[in-house]
């Protein structure tokens, strides 16, 4: 066990390591320091701890689609700066992966509203005309397995990963991959999403607590397009998703 700021005991434990997977994240502050330990300072960490050995470890760093809009909020800029710390060390055998939203059974923070879209009721945050990708967790699971299979293989790429839905899911499909009948969509205008935000980030600041809502995650998820595409690291590794949104939510909602 390392903590991720301490150097020193994190290059004793990828002592004699051939490969090493980044997985940390923190998806909740509203402080830009409140992302950057676990999402950018702890990549430059395990950088320096990875180069501490004879032979460093390939490197696999699991990102974020969000990182492709770093300008959006805290969280995305913290994505991309994590980003950019693994490939300022080019000694390291690198591969970043950029997976959309992950849901899956222990989800907290999307699986109320895919059950209120069961219910009949589509709660969209201020843009209905967006399109999303997701991937169910077991299928990004498979493709860091698939990583592992042949780390040094795919040194300095880059890759977005799904689960295959071409051109993402709207609203509607989402609705109906959650397995609702009959539906009715209620927009909440930015505006009202904005003032919610701030007053929650004021409200935990009081409590203490990291909030999720935040005004750059408004802007997140008021941004009309957040699609991935898997098809190069399914080229690259012949991973496959086995899960389309659907399947996916049937076992996220029995799990």
């Amino acid at each position: 066990m390392a903590a991720l700021d301490d150097v020193d005991a994190l290059a004793g434990a990828l002592s004699g390591v051939d490969a090493v997977v980044h997985l940390a994240g923190t998806v909740r502050g509203a402080r830009p320091w409140d992302f950057a330990a676990a999402n950018s300072e702890a990549v430059t960490h395990l950088c320096a701890a990875a180069l501490c050995q004879a032979k460093p470890p390939a490197m696999l760093l699991v990102s974020s689609l969000a990182a492709t809009e770093p300008q959006l909020s805290d969280y995305a800029a913290s994505k991309r700066a994590g980003e950019q710390a693994l490939a300022a060390h080019p000694q390291i055998d690198s591969t970043i992966i950029r997976p959309p939203a992950v849901y899956g059974p222990g989800d907290r923070e999307m699986t109320p509203l895919f059950r209120l879209m069961r219910c009949g009721w589509i709660l969209v945050p201020g843009n209905p005309a967006q399109k999303l990708s997701f991937l169910y967790v077991d299928d990004l699971a498979d493709a860091i397995l698939c990583w592992l299979k042949a780390p040094r293989r795919f040194r300095r790429r880059q890759f977005s990963i799904d689960d295959g839905a071409e051109d993402g899911y709207d609203w509607p499909a989402i609705a109906a991959a959650a397995g609702a009948r009959k539906t009715r969509m209620l927009v909440i205008p930015t505006p009202l999403l904005q003032g919610a935000a701030k007053a929650n980030v004021g409200l935990s600041r009081l409590l203490g607590r990291a909030p999720m809502l935040t005004p750059g995650k408004v802007r997140e998820l008021g941004h009309d397009r957040w699609v991935g595409g898997g098809d190069d690291f399914a080229a690259a590794t012949g991973w496959q998703p086995r899960h389309n949104l659907a399947s996916g939510l049937e076992l996220t909602f029995n799990g």
